[in-house]
């Protein structure tokens, strides 16, 4: 199979060629190493690679595998494969093999995904830019000048330029739709509980982050989704499953949805002005098409909630550092962590049990405040992020001196709108309907109700009808010439 006839092609349609015969797994597995040849080295996404994973027989799958033989990319933390490199972006983590698989590896493999490569990550997931000092800041293929997003901009970057259509992310403050925004791409991030952290974790930081995928197709993100939904054995959260299989839902038209939009940041830091104007055009958009839109939003304090977020995230990530140190023999420091990151594990040692209970009931009083909002709304609407993809090193956390509370309002003034989906726990989408007159794609964000990703599939699936990004193709693609 030729590069410019793989990168056509979403992971349902790769699926439905093995499936009929028309290419095979090691074909697909070829046309990746291809593709990870002509353009990661500009791109640096992917770490690592397992060639030897090409003639992995898949005779024994499903005979409606979704994604059978399909390329998968792993994202360097989160969801773990056994015996694999697992690095969490971090010196102090380098070298580190996980013990174990996922609940959820163990549901790629059923669903017919060939694990083949990690993508990079910030250090420890913190950041809304992908540039570790482990592994260097990754590219975005839209501008190679610019960011891809973060914590998942490996996984982003390599679906973007076509390396794979779908790869492993994971999102526990705007992890996921961030880097969709940035490199165009559909960022589903499902309701809490939706997928399962099992069996090494209860819940990831505290409930904060969920593990699904981006992709550029909204066919895939549902199908995936409908591969792994579901409780796992022991998962402390217990969610309501799908009437129907997510992929029906994209054939379902919306009905008439109350939607409510807002272009202000809740913190006060500016939007780009574009971003402004391509939601209020969205918003017009949705009107035309017989929804009831109103401009509003949920109000809350937001500079309570972004103190508690930086608690309780320093906490979990101190219970991490402390795990990896253990693990690796090497101490944090200076030597091991960048200079937020440190102070955010010294910040979660010393927090007392009170004040993080205190961080939890903020979550809390955040949380009952927006699901008022939304029992009389259908959908939230707002950009995926302030700004479009920003310079390289605009975001940098390798910045010495810099503590924790000051590195998180930095970082959230660009992801402004996505961690309330985390703190509540509520599904959110960023569609890739718009472009930037710099030339990078702007996201537009869709957050639903608590189990609500059927309703922000049916609405994705009729704004993709209206404004399609499919055929939409960045100047680092793998299946140009």
């Amino acid at each position: 199979m030729r590069l410019d006839e793989y990168t056509q092609y979403d992971a349902t349609g790769l699926s439905k060629l093995v499936r009929a015969g028309d290419v095979s797994p090691a074909e697909l597995a070829g046309a990746f190493l291809a593709a990870v040849e002509r353009v990661n080295p500009t791109l640096n996404a992917i770490i690592e690679t397992f060639p030897e994973r090409t003639d992995v027989p898949f005779d024994n799958l499903a005979a409606d595998a979704p994604f059978a033989g399909v390329p998968f990319l792993i994202k360097d933390i989160g969801a773990t494969e056994k015996g694999t490199r697992c690095e969490f972006g971090s010196r102090l983590a380098a070298g580190y093999v996980a013990p174990a698989d996922s609940d959820l590896t163990q549901q790629w493999r059923a669903a017919g995904l060939n694990i083949l490569g990690r993508t990079t990550t910030p250090e420890l997931g913190f950041s809304c830019t992908t540039e570790s000092v482990l592994y260097g800041p990754t590219l975005n293929p839209w501008d190679t000048t610019r960011m891809t997003g973060g914590s998942s901009g490996g996984a982003a970057a390599a679906v973007a330029s076509g390396i794979v259509p779908i790869a492993h992310a994971n999102d526990a403050g705007g992890s996921i739709r961030n880097p969709s925004s940035c490199c165009g791409l559909v960022g589903l991030k499902p309701t809490r509980g939706r997928t399962t952290p099992g069996p090494a974790a209860a819940d990831i930081q505290c409930g904060l982050a969920i593990e699904h995928a981006v992709v550029r197709t909204l066919r895939d993100s549902a199908a995936l989704l409908d591969a792994t939904q579901g409780r796992g054995v022991g998962d402390p959260f217990t969610i309501a499953p799908p009437s129907r299989p997510y992929v029906e839902e994209l054939k379902i038209a919306p009905g008439r949805l109350r939607i409510a939009f807002t272009t202000a940041t809740w913190t006060g830091d500016p939007v780009d002005p574009e971003y402004r104007s391509r939601v209020e055009e969205t918003a017009k958009l949705c009107a035309s098409l017989g929804h009831d839109v109103e401009e509003a939003r949920p109000d809350y304090d937001a500079a309570a909630l972004a103190r508690a977020n930086i608690q309780v995230k320093a906490a979990s990530n101190a219970a991490l550092v402390d795990y990896l140190a253990s693990v690796t023999g090497r101490e944090p420091g200076e030597a091991t962590l960048e200079p937020p990151i440190l102070d955010a594990y010294r910040l979660g040692k010393a927090l007392t049990a009170t004040e993080f209970l205190a961080a939890q009931n903020v979550f809390n009083t955040v949380t009952r405040t927006v699901s008022r909002f939304f029992a009389s709304r259908d959908v939230l609407m707002t950009p995926t992020t302030a700004l479009p993809a920003q310079p390289l090193g605009t975001y940098s956390s390798n910045v010495p001196g810099m503590d924790i509370y000051e590195w998180g309002q930095r970082m959230y003034s660009f992801a402004a709108f996505t961690l309330i989906c985390n703190v509540t726990g509520l599904p959110a989408i960023s569609l890739p309907l718009h472009m930037h007159s710099a030339g990078v794609p702007i996201g537009v964000q869709f957050a639903g109700r608590f189990g609500g990703e059927a309703t922000l599939l049916r609405l994705g699936a009729q704004l993709e009808k209206e404004q399609p990004w499919a055929d939409r193709r960045p100047p680092v693609w793998a299946g140009n010439g």
